[in-house]
């Protein structure tokens, strides 16, 4: 080989290794701590930096971008004595790569002791249930004690969360419990509220159905007296458009009789004081259809007054003209009609003397009976 290439090639490696050292191209979002001669010189930026070959060396490659640091479960002792175990998520970045770099030896585990060592601070001024629902305020507390600690180191604390607190196994046991117990206690009220509310709904029903009953018993009897009113009044505007005499009334009369002693309710009934009129009204009736004429209006007195005479002892018929045969059937028809009146009076007053009786129970029969 030529002795003139050999120092050519071992110049040109030189110069190689030179620019090679003297270049540093560095990524997006990543600092490099230069250091000359063992010194802190500069922090390089991203982009494509030039060093001193030998003099010049990168200490440290930091990433700026922001961190997420999970740590282990930690026991804590709460103010009532009870060890649980909390684990935390941090959310960092560093902003100063040079104080990451030198002020701290190891940042990581540093903001893990100072997290732990503010948990217990923070957790031992509360309980078990001021824990287990005061995340927010542990939290609050944990980010200003880290930031205010670690920004002399570079690096800002944006969040910091709390994982998991797990209380110990008979505490979840207690917890299960009280839960069980106020999800029992809720149902119990809620299914006490629907019962109220059902009684409620069902007497408002009933009340307004007794109100609406008692509306239409209330328009059903105003209309069945006006009902009545009104045939009454036609009944009567008959009558007198009619001119109907003593005779028709008496008639009719007579007929409304047997009515009395229908119902079942009735102990007794009361035979009228007109009655031995109307029977004498209708007799002189047939008998002056049969005779053409009636008797004179003495006659007919001196009848009313034998007739009044006779119903004190017994009731009859008043007497008519015996050859006439429509008279006799008139008092065919009366005399039937005072047998009837008599035997249902007899048993009216049988029936009553009997519920008297009834009535007094242990004494003995009624005078006369």
């Amino acid at each position: 080989m030529d002795p003139v290439v050999i120092p050519i090639l071992v110049a040109a490696i030189v110069v190689v290794f030179l620019v090679a050292a003297t270049v540093r191209i560095v990524p997006q979002a990543r600092r490099y701590n230069i250091e000359r001669f063992g010194r802190y010189r500069r922090t390089l930026q991203p982009g494509l930096n030039f060093v001193l070959p030998v003099a010049d060396r990168v200490n440290t490659k930091l990433d700026v971008r922001e961190q997420v640091y999970s740590s282990d479960p930690k026991p804590v002792i709460t103010e009532d004595n009870l060890v649980v175990n909390i684990d935390t998520v941090l959310y960092y970045q560093i902003t100063d790569p040079r104080a990451a770099a030198y002020e701290v030896a190891d940042y990581l585990q540093a903001i893990d002791q100072l997290t732990v060592t503010t948990l217990r601070n923070v957790i031992g001024s509360m309980d078990l249930e001021g824990t287990l629902t005061s995340r927010e305020e542990i939290n609050a507390r944990l980010r200003a004690v880290l930031d205010d600690a670690t920004g002399k180191w570079g690096i800002r604390v944006n969040r910091v969360e709390i994982k998991a607190i797990d209380p110990p196994n008979t505490i979840k046991e207690a917890m299960e419990k009280q839960m069980r117990a106020e999800r029992d206690k809720r149902a119990a009220i809620l299914h006490a509220e629907g019962e109220r509310q059902a009684k409620i709904l069902t007497a408002e029903g009933t009340k307004q159905k007794d109100i609406l009953e008692a509306q239409g018993t209330q328009q059903a009897v105003i209309l069945r007296a006006d009902g009545e009113s009104k045939a009454v009044e036609l009944v009567f505007q008959a009558v007198h458009r009619n001119n109907a005499d003593a005779k028709v009334l008496a008639y009719k009369y007579l007929e409304t009789l047997p009515h009395l002693a229908q119902s079942d309710n009735n102990t007794f009934w009361v035979i009228p004081g007109e009655l031995t009129e109307a029977i004498r009204t209708v007799t002189s009736a047939f008998g002056d259809q049969a005779s053409g004429t009636g008797p004179p209006p003495g006659a007919q007195r001196e009848d009313a007054t034998e007739a009044d005479a006779s119903d004190k002892d017994h009731v009859g018929a008043p007497e008519v003209e015996a050859n006439s045969t429509l008279a006799l059937d008139a008092v065919a028809a009366a005399d039937e009609a005072a047998k009837q009146a008599a035997v249902a009076v007899s048993d009216a007053k049988a029936e009553a003397e009997a519920a008297g009786e009834a009535r007094r129970p242990g004494r003995g029969p009624a005078p006369g009976g």
